[in-house]
C-alpha cells in the first residue's frame, strides 16, 4: 500500500518543504524513486530460489491474498471508470499505462489473536482507521495520494450485503463506519458517493499485517519533532530520532491524542512521516541478494492483503509496481482532503466545499 511521497500537505492545500537541496535531495529523490518500483520487480527476485522453490514459493505467496469482487458486488450503479483503449499493435500484453484511482485502506479490525494484542477491543467492529485514494495519472509519470480523515461525517449509501440483504442508508454518518458495517464493498461505495470517483481498486492491509511487514524490514527509523504520550496507542517517545519495531511503529501510525490538538489530521501527518520513512529504508535494502529475507518481507506484504479481484494475484500486483517504473518521486503529491469543523459538532469534520469537489473533480 505504500508509495513514496513529499512532506504532508495541510487541509488547505499549502505544503511543508524542508529546505533541503543539493547533492543529499538527490540521493533521497532517487532512492524514493527507486522504493515505488520494488513492489513489482523484488517479488521477480524469487527466481534466484531456483525454478522448483521459486514455484512453491510463488504457489504460496500467490494463496495468501485474500479478495472481495466489488465489482460484481456494486454492479453499474457508480461512477463511470476511465476509458481503456487497447494497443492492437502490441505483440504481448502491455504495461497499464492509464489514469487508475485505488482506494488503500489501514483496517484496525481485531480478527485473530494477533490483531485483538495489537489494537485490543474483541473481534468485532472493524473500522477504516486510514484511508487514502492514490490517483495514478495517464502515462504513470505523476500521482495524487489523498487521505480522508476518518472523523469525516458523511451521507452513507445502503450498501449491498453477501447475504443478500443491505445496509441502511445514514446521513451525518463517520468515515470510517462504512467499513464497521458493510465491510470493503461499502467502504468503496461510501467513497464513491463522496468524492463522485470511481475506484479501480481497492487495498487493505491491517494491523498485524503492518507490524509484521516493520518487523520483516528490520524496524522504521522516525524522527519526530515534539513529544509523543498517547495512552490509547500506547506510545511514549520524547521528541527526536527512533528506531521503532513493528508493534511501535504501529502505535505511531495510530497515534493522535498524543500530539497537536488530538484530531485525526495530525494523526495523518504522523503517518505521512512514518510512510516516508519506510520506502528510505525499502530503497536502502539489497533485497535480491539475501532470498530468504525477500521471502519473509514478501509474505508478511501478501498476508495482509485484503484486494479487490483485479489484483489478487503476485502477477498482477507485480504489473502494477512494473507500470509505475517511469514515476518519479517529485511527480507524487500527498495532501489531505480539505475539511472544515462540522457546524454541529466541533469533534467532526465534514469536506469544505467548494475546495473539496474541486479537489476530486481534478482526478476523474
Amino acid at each position: 500500500m505504500f508509495l513514496p511521497v513529499r512532506e504532508h500537505e495541510k487541509s488547505d492545500g499549502t505544503g511543508d518543504d524542508d529546505g533541503t537541496g543539493g547533492e543529499g535531495a538527490g540521493i533521497r529523490t532517487g532512492r524514493r524513486a527507486t522504493a515505488l518500483k520494488i513492489t513489482g520487480f523484488t517479488l521477480a527476485g524469487l527466481l534466484v530460489l531456483g525454478a522448483g522453490a521459486a514455484g512453491w514459493v510463488y504457489w504460496q505467496l500467490n494463496g495468501n491474498i485474500d479478495s472481495v469482487d466489488i465489482d460484481s458486488a456494486l454492479g453499474d450503479d457508480r461512477p463511470a471508470g476511465a476509458a481503456v483503449v487497447p494497443d492492437a499493435s502490441a505483440t504481448a500484453p502491455p504495461l497499464p499505462t492509464g489514469s487508475l484511482n485505488i482506494l488503500v485502506l489501514g483496517s484496525d479490525s481485531r480478527s485473530g489473536e494477533e490483531n485483538q494484542e495489537l489494537g485490543g477491543g474483541d473481534s468485532g467492529g472493524a473500522r477504516s482507521d486510514t484511508a487514502m485514494v492514490v490517483h495514478l495519472d495517464a502515462g504513470r509519470t505523476a500521482a495524487t495520494v489523498v487521505s480522508i480523515p476518518r472523523d469525516t461525517l458523511v451521507d452513507r449509501p445502503s450498501c449491498p450485503l453477501e447475504d443478500g440483504g443491505s445496509t441502511r442508508a445514514a446521513s451525518g454518518a463517520m468515515f470510517n463506519s462504512a467499513y464497521e458495517v458493510g465491510g470493503p464493498v461499502c467502504a468503496v461505495k461510501t467513497v464513491e458517493s463522496l468524492t463522485d470517483v470511481r475506484m479501480d481498486h481497492y487495498v487493505e492491509i491491517d494491523f498485524a499485517g503492518f507490524a509484521r511487514l516493520v518487523d520483516a524490514l528490520g524496524g522504521v527509523t522516525v524522527t519526530t519533532e515534539e513529544d509523543i504520550d498517547d495512552d490509547r496507542s500506547h506510545l511514549t517517545l520524547d521528541a527526536g530520532t527512533h528506531h521503532l519495531d513493528g508493534a511501535d511503529a504501529l502505535a505511531l501510525a495510530r497515534t493522535r491524542y498524543g500530539v497537536g490538538d488530538g484530531s485525526d489530521l495530525d494523526r495523518i501527518g504522523l503517518q505521512h512521516r512514518l510512510v516516508k520513512a519506510l520506502l528510505e529504508q525499502v530503497a536502502d535494502e539489497d533485497l535480491l541478494t539475501g532470498p530468504a529475507r525477500l521471502y519473509r518481507i514478501a509474505d508478511a506484504v501478501t498476508g495482509s492483503l485484503t484486494t479487490d479481484t483485479g489484483l489478487d494475484s503476485l502477477g498482477e500486483l507485480t504489473r502494477l509496481g512494473q507500470s509505475l517504473r517511469d514515476l518519479p518521486a517529485d511527480g507524487v503529491t500527498t495532501l489531505t482532503m480539505p475539511v472544515v469543523p462540522a457546524p454541529w459538532d466541533r469533534n467532526r469534520v465534514v469536506a469544505d466545499q467548494p475546495e473539496a469537489g474541486e479537489l476530486w473533480a481534478s482526478l476523474k
